[in-house]
């Protein structure tokens, strides 16, 4: 379902205004204190596809309630992919986003697993300005917050039977999002899924799609009750090489200074890993995406060989790891301090994302513009 470059056509955009936004008094309280996903902008993008006509109808509504038919297929066989990715504001006023066009290529491949139509780059990235458009207020302007973009595509066909829709809705939401630790950032304790796998061999894994979140819930849970903040799950195959974490990519950080961090076709390839490990480069140190074993941790730490470990993703940008619990063993402290590296690679991305040093790489993508 790739549709070719040369076949895009720019698009027609419908913009019809809310006509009751939230008041600016309210947008400013919600911004002061917004949490994570519990607010929404006033407006919302969708666009359509159909196997005959493609992509077409682009719009811009207030946002509100989606009407499905009880048979629409993605309630049923769960043919739907996401992404993930955030709007900041500048100390200029202008407001940009991160690497829009790798979470353009992301859901693309995420939606090809998915036997669903592949939204092209240009179309996802417009599809975020046009939103901002209407709702660069509610980009916040204090430290550490932004506005969190969700664009997601769903199956929308009224279809029961077992086959790839013919019907699918893209649409874009927004949320603004406070900053992720509050009292600032603590490393964190995170549990070893031994009962449950995230994805297979020749699964979704590397695909952004509900499914996958929705089996790393209940040991998500799991950890939860062990007073562990993640779970951290192990290949289905063999259950020893590490994956990835619920929702975070893992990297270990050995004393010679090279970052290590699990390869495997059923792990989803991470934006914040990828701008991460690139950053590491830029500073000389030497980086491995290959499988990595859970007794390769273990000898690791007993040695002295690993002295750093953190997760990274979208939401959290860096979280150092201070500790891995399990039922029979743990690896590392609960009271361990954050890596110094760690620290510096989570530094130094959230100064390129908010604009406090130079963009080397041109990552950033103006909205407001």
């Amino acid at each position: 379902m790739t549709i070719p470059l040369t076949d895009i056509t720019p698009l027609t955009w419908q913009v019809t205004t809310n006509p009751a936004p939230l008041p600016a008094a309210e947008r400013a309280a919600v911004l002061a204190d917004p949490g994570f996903g519990q607010y929404f902008t006033d407006h919302m993008v969708d666009i359509c596809w159909s196997a005959k006509g493609g992509w077409h109808r682009p719009r811009v509504s207030p946002y509100g309630p989606i009407q499905l038919e009880p048979s629409a297929a993605v309630l049923h066989y769960a043919q739907e992919v996401f992404e993930g990715l955030k709007a900041y504001r500048h100390a200029d006023g202008s407001i940009h986003t991160f690497r829009p066009d790798a979470n353009a290529r992301r859901m693309a491949r995420s939606a090809h697993r998915l036997a669903l139509p592949e939204l092209p780059t240009d179309y996802f990235i417009e599809a975020i300005k046009q939103l901002i458009a209407l709702d660069g207020d509610w980009v916040p302007d204090t430290p550490e917050t932004s506005l969190y973009l969700r664009p997601f595509m769903f199956a929308k066909e009224a279809f029961l039977g077992v086959r790839p829709a013919n019907k699918v809705a893209f649409y874009l939401i927004a949320s603004p999002a406070g900053a992720y630790f509050k009292g600032g950032v603590a490393p964190v304790s995170i549990w070893l899924s031994e009962d449950y796998s995230r994805a297979g061999i020749g699964g979704t894994g590397a695909a952004k799609t509900g499914g996958n979140y929705a089996s790393s819930l209940l040991p998500q849970a799991e950890a939860y009750e062990h007073g562990c903040a993640q779970v951290l799950f192990l290949d289905s195959a063999e259950g020893k090489y590490l994956e990835e974490l619920g929702g975070m990519n893992v990297v270990l950080v050995y004393s010679d200074g090279t970052l290590v961090t699990p390869a495997s076709d059923s792990i989803l390839e991470g934006v914040t890993l990828d701008s991460i490990l690139q950053l590491a480069r830029d500073r000389g140190h030497r980086v491995e995406q290959r499988p990595v074993s859970l007794d390769e941790w273990k000898a690791g730490e007993a040695s002295g060989d690993i002295v750093e470990v953190f997760a990274c993703g979208t939401a959290a940008v860096v979280t150092p790891i201070a500790q891995l619990k399990s039922r029979d063993f743990s690896i590392g402290s609960a009271d361990a301090p954050a890596g110094e590296l760690t620290m510096l690679l989570r530094q130094e991305l959230t100064d390129i994302q908010y604009g406090r040093t130079e963009d080397r790489h041109g990552w950033l993508t103006r909205l407001d513009a």
